[in-house]
């Protein structure tokens, strides 16, 4: 198996396999070989994947492996929605003029329905945010341990998909539709603490988020994401949303959530998922909760938009 720039139907020179592996000895055969075939073009290659496949294919490579870019992906790719930005774009930007490689396997065994939505999203998001570049992104799915409906999904993100060693074209390739299912509305819990504010109760709302987190058992420096959180979410509905909106908090298993919803929408599926560049005025509210945040769900519709950030108590 080979994976080629120009792979995709539309000859895009940007490349987004996917790999529907079975076993470890599949998954390290078909990954070590995409890397030595990127070391063998000098290309720069990142392998971004949980952290035991992480050792497997560092292990296969032994010294083939030293110029290659390491990332524990349950880590910092814990929220889907900031894997792009800090992940993928942050190497692909730091080597311009050439093709660049990527293993990023955002998917694994044990994530929660929860956040599944959200690397949906992440996934079908790719192939906008890499349109037009020299850049090729392998994406592993472990065939044995992710259900049907999931491994279906990896076909409709990615145009090509990779199976058994053979490479195909993917039929069913529409991440558009894939993006309008993400969409879906967020329910709160009925106990869920609300408060409404506006521009001239911008401090007293975070103060009630801090409140009602600090109640529910958050740990100090978790609480000062919260805040920050808090003040980017209500600042943007006051800029952005329509001047007012509605926060509402509550505790969820290990989490503290909160909302925002406001009357604005959100008409960029890629904000917050953009690298700042040092010079530029503003576009870093969401960018900053999705860095903060274990994970984040957005739904925009005419009617209003809702941006949910989910934060460890600890």
């Amino acid at each position: 198996m080979t994976t080629v720039p120009g792979a995709s139907p539309a000859a895009d020179p940007f490349v987004h396999p996917a790999l529907l592996y079975r076993g470890d000895r599949e998954y390290v055969a078909a990954t070590t070989r995409f890397v030595a075939e990127g070391v063998a073009s000098a290309e720069p290659v990142a392998v971004a994947v949980p952290a035991r496949r992480l050792d497997l294919i560092r292990r296969a490579l032994g010294p083939l492996g030293d110029g290659v870019r390491w990332i524990d992906m349950t880590r910092d790719g814990r929220n889907p929605g900031r894997i792009i930005p800090t992940v993928l774009r942050k190497f692909a930007d730091a080597h311009p003029g050439g093709r660049v490689r990527v293993i990023g396997e955002p998917v694994w065994h044990g994530r929660t329905a929860a956040e599944y939505p959200a690397c949906l999203q992440h996934e079908a998001l790719i192939n906008q945010a890499f349109e037009g570049r020299d850049v090729t992104i392998l994406c592993p799915y472990d065939a044995e341990a992710l259900t049907p409906e999931v491994l279906a999904d990896a076909h409709t993100t990615h145009p090509v998909v990779i199976s058994g060693g053979h490479e195909r074209v993917s039929p069913a390739f529409d991440p558009d539709a894939a993006l309008e299912r993400c969409n879906e509305p967020l329910r709160h819990p009925p106990g869920a603490a609300a408060f409404r504010f506006d521009a001239d109760a911008l401090p007293a709302v975070r103060a009630f988020a801090m409140s009602e987190a600090r109640e529910r058992g958050m740990a100090p420096d978790r609480l000062q994401d919260l805040n920050l959180v808090v003040a980017e979410l209500t600042t943007n509905s006051v800029v952005h949303g329509g001047g007012a909106g509605t926060l509402r908090i509550w505790a969820e298993s290990e989490q503290i959530v909160c909302e925002v919803r406001d009357g604005g929408r959100l008409s960029d599926p890629l904000a917050g998922r953009r690298p700042v560049r040092p010079d530029q005025l503003g576009g870093r509210g969401l960018l900053l909760v999705h860095m903060l945040s274990d994970l984040v769900r957005v739904h925009t519709a005419e009617a209003g938009t809702t941006v949910r950030s989910c934060l460890a108590r600890c």
